[in-house]
């Protein structure tokens, strides 16, 4: 069989092409029009241009593919990509805006710029993009933390023992925004027998083998456990005018579970979604603030409430004009999002008392670590970007006792216990990003006492600013995911120069200061000493309406 010919074409004319024009093609279709055309444009034309792609264009790179969204200079909605919503994406490449008013790091004379440009464009737009990419990521990034921050003044500093003036409305929704969803839980997933997780109001069966309080809890609960809790809140009112506070116990995410393996329309998707703008537009309360006193809880990534124009994956709930007021609480959020808030996953762990607490960091602080590090997840062939396959190969290259692995995908994961016991003896857990940014056995490592080793500040630095500290070194281990890609770096290796000491320290934090905050009670939990992951929520919830109410 002979070689595949290059896709180079030459006329007759020209029997060898120019150095130049080799160096276009090669950089595709796209680049080589673009070449022509500047080439060929007058000045002003191309100046005109450039301005116009520099103030009303935004490109994002993602693999392959380049995605354009109109009018986003602000730099408001990096994620207008489709890929975000659907299984094995990568995190999108912040914004590259196409702002090419100072290329080559010039003065900024006009005319000697266009000379530059007409003189030999294309490495010029790729330096000046490669510059401005990283200005805007940057930018980006500074966009995001200053949303943490923002969420970081909401937090309450006392457990609100009395709950004068701070009512909590819950709305007795219509059953098929909730109940009927739970009913269907037989037909939502193939291969699951789903509608065991709703057991013990949604926390599942009991696991003996790990004690008290664990369970065989679905990553995708939350929405019924958040329920039950908020149900039986000190601060629940029964009259609206009481209220400051009012949550909207809508199971998105159980809505977006059974469509997810059937084929329907988007509009079938989206049914329900618009169902629920209709009824609460009907409410006064809704009607008063706008929805900005309204909460919403969902048990799913915010992607998949944000469904693209060009994907079926998902609902468009979180897109939808009426739902921009109020708060929505996920397990992932959107980032550029303001009123996307990340709460933690829910683990197998939900405490009844303060004692089931000490017990269990007193179990978790005295365990045996005999491995330095371990990894439980499955490779993601199909998604060339993933770092897994590189952890796995660098994990299983080491003895036992550096590195352990558990293979989810051949079932190693399937009985939580195996889990749990395997991050139990770990000192550090390999958490990299899997379908979405976030894991949830990130908390699982955390509730089991294991160092999370993070590869993506998405993962959980730019997720949960309620529940993690903003020292993400007092809790964590950061590799960036380009040095183990790029094969800059051997994790194992790594971990090992981090002293025991160093180990010690962050291990005590975690116990100490973080786990209890980062489980949910069971439905009648009582804590004294504690705030569990449900109870901060709320807290700073209710903080957030105060400060809302003071500033009008």
């Amino acid at each position: 069989m002979q070689p595949p010919k290059m896709a180079i074409s030459m006329s007759k004319k020209k029997s060898r092409p120019s150095k130049r024009v080799v160096e276009v093609e090669e950089l595709g279709f796209y680049h080589t029009v673009l070449y022509k055309f500047l080439y060929r444009a007058p000045a002003t034309l191309l100046l005109l241009i450039l301005l116009f792609l520099w103030s009303s264009t935004t490109t994002i790179i993602s693999g392959n593919i380049v995605h354009v969204c109109v009018s986003s200079r602000k730099l408001n909605n990096l994620y207008c990509l489709s890929a975000g919503a659907q299984p094995n994406f990568e995190i999108p490449t912040p914004v590259i805006n196409s702002s090419l008013s100072n290329p080559a790091g010039t003065s900024g004379n006009v005319k000697e710029i266009v000379n530059i440009v007409r003189e030999d464009p294309i490495p010029i737009i790729k330096n000046s993009i490669d510059k401005t990419r990283d200005e805007e990521v940057a930018n980006a990034v500074k966009d995001v933390e200053e949303q943490l921050r923002i969420h970081r003044s909401w937090k309450s500093n006392s457990n609100l023992a009395t709950c004068d003036g701070r009512g909590i409305f819950v709305y007795d929704l219509p059953p098929k925004f909730n109940k009927d969803l739970v009913g269907q839980c037989g037909d939502m997933i193939p291969w699951t027998h789903f509608c065991e997780y709703f057991n013990n109001e949604a926390l599942g069966e009991p696991i003996w083998k790990l004690g008290k309080g664990w369970y065989q809890t679905h990553q995708y609960s939350l929405e019924p456990i958040f329920h039950s809790r908020v149900l039986k809140h000190p601060c629940r009112v029964y009259n609206e005018n009481e209220a400051k506070l009012f949550f909207v116990p809508f199971y998105g995410g159980l809505d977006i579970l059974r469509w997810h393996f059937k084929s329907v329309t988007n509009d079938v998707k989206d049914t329900l979604a618009l169902d629920l703008v209709k009824w609460l537009e009907s409410q006064g309360p809704w009607i008063r603030n706008s929805g900005k006193d309204h909460v919403l809880v969902l048990g799913k990534i915010s992607w998949d409430f944000r469904r693209n124009i060009n994907s079926s994956w998902g609902t468009r709930l979180l897109e939808l004009d009426q739902l921009q007021n109020p708060i929505k609480l996920l397990i992932e959020r959107q980032p550029w999002h303001i009123n996307d808030i990340g709460i933690p996953h829910p683990t197998h762990f939900h405490p009844h008392s303060d004692d089931d607490i000490i017990a269990w960091q007193s179990k978790i602080i005295q365990s045996n670590r005999k491995s330095l590090v371990s990894f439980a997840g499955g490779a993601r062939p199909d998604a060339s970007e993933n770092i897994r396959s590189i952890l796995i190969k660098q994990c299983t290259a080491t003895d036992y006792k550096k590195c352990r692995f558990l293979d989810c995908n051949s079932g190693g994961c399937d009985r939580p216990e195996s889990v749990v016991e395997l991050f139990m003896e770990s000192e550090f857990c390999l958490q990299p990003q899997g379908d979405s940014p976030t894991r949830k056995s990130v908390f699982d490592s955390l509730v089991s006492g294991c160092i999370p080793v993070l590869f993506d500040p998405f993962t959980a630095y730019y997720q949960y600013p309620w529940h993690l500290p903003e020292d993400h070194g007092k809790y964590s281990v950061f590799i960036d995911q380009e040095e183990v890609r790029q094969m800059k770096v051997n994790v194992v290796e790594r971990l090992m120069k981090v002293s025991v000491k160093e180990r010690e320290d962050m291990r005590r934090y975690i116990v100490y200061e973080l786990f209890p905050g980062l489980v949910y009670g069971d439905s009648d939990s009582k804590f004294e000493k504690f705030q569990d992951a449900f109870s901060i929520t709320v807290n700073n919830l209710l903080e957030r309406v105060s400060r809302l109410e003071s500033v009008v």
